[in-house]
């Protein structure tokens, strides 16, 4: 079978014949083999959709953990901070705290992009997909009318 109908054009079936002229069983076998053919693209459909989501939380759990890592970083810094604070009076420890103050920050962009990441790639169910195979059955209903 080679597709839609262009518009304007009368549906034929295999054998050539349009179909005002097609038999019952003729079709049948074509309701049939649409039938299959839309369930394959619906099938298609949801496996991409979940591989882009999955992605989505692959790519939100690794930015986690990067915050998490940069997150231990800044207490390393901080103890250096509070260790140069205690040792000498002045600049060293300033500076230290500076390290400090910039990774904290870092880490906390970090964290609010990985959680965006995250909420984009929820929830889990192929949502286009579901919308899709609703509007089929609702199409199916409305034509058989």
């Amino acid at each position: 079978m080679s597709g839609a109908t262009p518009p304007g054009e009368a549906a034929t079936t295999a054998a050539g014949t349009s179909a005002a002229d097609a038999s019952t069983g003729e079709l049948i076998s074509r309701l049939s083999e649409q039938s299959a053919q839309l369930v394959r693209y619906e099938l298609q459909l949801a496996q991409a959709e979940m591989t882009q989501k999955a992605k989505r939380l692959g790519v939100g759990a690794g930015l986690f953990g990067t915050a998490g890592l940069i997150a231990l970083y800044g207490v390393g810094a901080l103890i250096a901070t509070a260790i140069a604070a205690l040792a000498l009076v002045v600049d060293v420890w300033l500076a230290a705290l500076i390290v400090t103050v910039v990774l904290f920050a870092v880490a906390g962009v970090a964290a609010l992009v990985g959680k965006r990441q995250v909420a984009e790639g929820t929830p889990v169910a192929p949502e286009q997909t579901i919308d899709s195979v609703k509007q089929d059955i609702e199409t199916v209903k409305g034509a058989g009318r």
